[in-house]
């Protein structure tokens, strides 16, 4: 295997040497100054705890894997595509930010049912003005480090990408056509006379319905699980995640950590070309 090792700053090549030796790499080669891939590396167990030393992200690859070998990229949207959590900036014009974020927080630790977490937390939204959508996406809206590098990369290269978020659609269909992605699914939430309900329209898309459209998506496209990677921070990814050949955890909680390919702390999502050889 090649050892991609990633880091937010410029990348000493005297920093690599301990990482040559521990895994017994033949060679280095740069992908970029922030960027190297170690040739022909074995698996060592200090590897990790070097790397979180000098907040370096790493991963092992197939040697002629490439970003091309796959066909669809899927994202979860808040704390991932961007950088926060819609719901709790809704939240904060109503003065119960730490309220909401909070169970927020719980479940994408795992701790609380997802969909039982979304209808608390929309419940406390109601009366909310429907311009508080905008005002949201307007003024604390950011996208995540990388991203627009990320998707128009895979846009010139034909690779599809699919945003799926247990958040909302507001967000997701503006973000759709900013980025001009391919195909977004989200919650909607219900709207009575210029104010929100506290409640979404239909059924709440959930982790589970995250790996369905996930999996409906990849058969729409007529591609295998092997040709899917997914990117994603909280407990409510992990199913579409085991739906993927390739899972990447984005500064994301341990319990996701423990069970995606490739985890991502301190790099942004750019970082997934570097990862497979661009």
């Amino acid at each position: 295997m090649n050892l991609i090792i990633q880091s937010l700053n410029v990348i000493s090549p005297l920093k690599l040497k301990p990482l040559v030796s521990l895994t017994r790499a033949v060679g280095i080669e740069p992908i970029t100054d922030r960027a190297y891939r170690l040739l022909k590396a074995s698996p060592h167990d200090a590897v990790a705890s070097y790397c979180r030393e000098q907040q370096f992200d790493y991963g092992y690859v197939r040697p002629k894997q490439k970003i091309t070998d796959f066909g669809l990229v899927a994202m979860d949207m808040d704390s991932t595509l961007i950088n926060i959590e819609c719901i709790d900036e809704l939240a904060d014009l109503t003065n119960q930010k730490l309220q909401v974020a909070a169970i927020t927080e719980a479940a994408m630790r795992g701790e609380i049912d997802f969909a039982e977490s979304l209808r608390r937390r929309i419940a406390l939204l109601e009366g909310l003005p429907e311009s508080a959508l905008q005002q949201v996406y307007d003024e604390r809206l950011q996208l995540s480090p990388g991203a627009e590098i990320l998707l128009q990369r895979l846009q010139k290269l034909g690779i599809k990408t699919l945003l799926v978020s247990g958040g909302f659609e507001f967000f997701t269909e503006r973000l759709q056509q900013r980025l001009k992605l391919d195909f977004t699914q989200a919650n909607k939430l219900e709207i009575v006379d210029g104010k929100l309900t506290g409640k979404v329209q239909g059924s709440i898309f959930d982790a589970q319905g995250k790996a369905d459209y996930l999996v409906h998506t990849r058969k729409h496209l007529g591609l295998k699980s092997d040709q899917v990677i997914v990117l994603g921070d909280g407990a409510n990814d992990i199913k579409m995640m085991r739906q993927a050949a390739v899972s990447i955890a984005y500064h994301a909680k341990p319990i996701v950590l423990t069970q995606a390919s490739y985890a991502f702390n301190f790099v942004g999502l750019d970082g997934v070309l570097a990862l497979f050889g661009e």
